[in-house]
């Protein structure tokens, strides 16, 4: 059966819709609207979060929690909602699962613990504001902003009332950084941001 394009791209989308074969390029969905990808980072974002990975995954060896890179799908349900009737599906550059049995074969369901943006031009003011807004709701325990141009990394933690609060400054390149999630991991940002 031949999925017909939708006639408006700027309705109201669920995670069926998303699965469907008229997305023929990558997006992410976001209170159930569409938002495309960006065009193929650039080299200093991927430099950026192979680093990452790698900084995080080396620590993760034999542990509990793991770490996935993007493409991964991360659904975020509503209360009481279904599988197919979420409304935003997002795709982190990284992210940190501790509760294994949220990971399937399509991604993770529910919320990862931890999550890593790294700012593009294209993406800056999503990954700002609506992302932001939406793992806050969905209560993703550690959310961090990475800034590859100015090197510089924003934290924010879910305190007790379940918003953000941050650092009074970023992270800059000299700066090594612990997680809350992971307390006995210490990225070094000299090696996230080489000279």
């Amino acid at each position: 059966m031949k999925v017909e394009e939708p006639t408006d791209v700027y309705g109201t989308y669920t995670y069926a819709d998303y699965l469907t074969s008229w997305l023929d390029e990558r997006v992410e969905l976001i209170k159930g609207k569409l938002y495309k990808m960006s065009p193929a980072p650039t080299s200093s974002h991927q430099r950026v979060v192979g680093e990452l990975h790698l900084q995080i995954g080396n620590f993760l060896k034999k542990k509990k929690c793991k770490v996935f890179i993007a493409p991964f799908d991360v659904r975020l349900p509503q209360a009481g909602k279904e599988n197919n009737d979420i409304k935003t599906v997002v795709q982190p550059d990284l992210c940190v699962i501790c509760d294994l049995s949220k990971i399937d074969e399509k991604g993770c369901l529910g919320a990862p613990d931890w999550i890593i943006e790294i700012l593009s031009k294209h993406t800056s003011a999503k990954d700002l504001s609506k992302k932001f807004e939406v793992y806050e709701q969905t209560s993703v325990t550690e959310y961090w902003v990475v800034d590859p141009v100015g090197e510089t990394v924003l934290v924010y933690i879910l305190n007790k009332t379940g918003k953000y609060e941050g650092f009074l400054k970023p992270f800059i390149r000299t700066d090594k950084i612990s997680s809350t999630v992971l307390p006995d991991l210490v990225i070094d940002l000299e090696e996230v941001f080489p000279e």
